[in-house]
């Protein structure tokens, strides 16, 4: 108890210093380069990761590609892979928004997969029924029926992007990771208790948004359908 409290006492003092919201070392920096490699990731991530599910849900075919994909992405170490396209690519931000990417993708992939996939055939075939497009049964029935895997495969990858972007620092790149590494090469407990508190705080608020989200674009129904299952 008494640690838990000397922690909490030494996050609360380093947060209220000045001296870690002024400056290029600042909180405020820091964030803004850790929100931006995020941002970006999660935004490539979820093009590639929402239209091939979308495509495989609706279709049905590549399933066991999706698999193979999605497993084969989740083998790969996130910080091996961002040494080895440092080494292949040079220091730069292309390393670190490839290996978080690659890190987004499978939730996003799978989620979206499932829900289209898991949608009732007997609602397809009535949407079919009244003259419906394949694309207009893919936007007006079946995405909304699985918004909620959707949304939950997009929250999974947005908290993972959060508190694994702390890699960006090892390379030598900015973000919320440059307190942990700096405080670990210094000894600084402080620091890298205090830097990893703001990640988990950070990584907490995404999961607000995203349940907020949740609550205001999809329907009653689904959300208790969704929970049930």
């Amino acid at each position: 108890m008494n640690d838990l409290l000397n922690q909490l006492r030494l996050i609360g003092d380093w947060l209220t210093s000045s001296a870690q919201w002024h400056g290029d070392e600042g909180i405020p920096q820091r964030l803004l380069e850790h929100l931006t490699y995020s941002g970006l990731s999660l935004l490539f991530a979820a093009l590639i990761g929402l239209s091939l599910g979308l495509l495989v849900g609706h279709t049905g075919r590549g399933a066991f590609a999706v698999a193979s994909v999605v497993n084969l992405a989740r083998a790969i170490p996130t910080f091996g892979l961002v040494v080895l396209v440092v080494t292949l690519a040079g220091l730069s931000t292309t390393p670190v928004l490839v290996a978080l990417v690659a890190l987004a993708i499978p939730p996003i992939l799978i989620n979206t997969f499932e829900g289209v996939r898991g949608v009732d055939p007997a609602t397809r075939d009535a949407a079919r029924g009244v003259g419906m497009t394949e694309w207009q049964v893919l936007v007006r029935v079946e995405v909304p029926m699985a918004l909620p895997l959707i949304l939950l495969g997009l929250r999974i990858a947005a908290i993972q992007v959060v508190a694994t972007a702390t890699v960006a620092a090892y390379p030598g790149l900015g973000g919320l990771g440059r307190f942990i590494v700096d405080g670990l090469s210094r000894n600084d407990y402080e620091l890298v208790v205090g830097g990893s508190a703001v990640v988990v705080v950070l990584a907490l608020v995404v999961q607000i948004l995203f349940n907020a989200l949740r609550r205001a674009v999809v329907s009653p129904g689904l959300r208790v359908s969704a929970s049930k299952s």
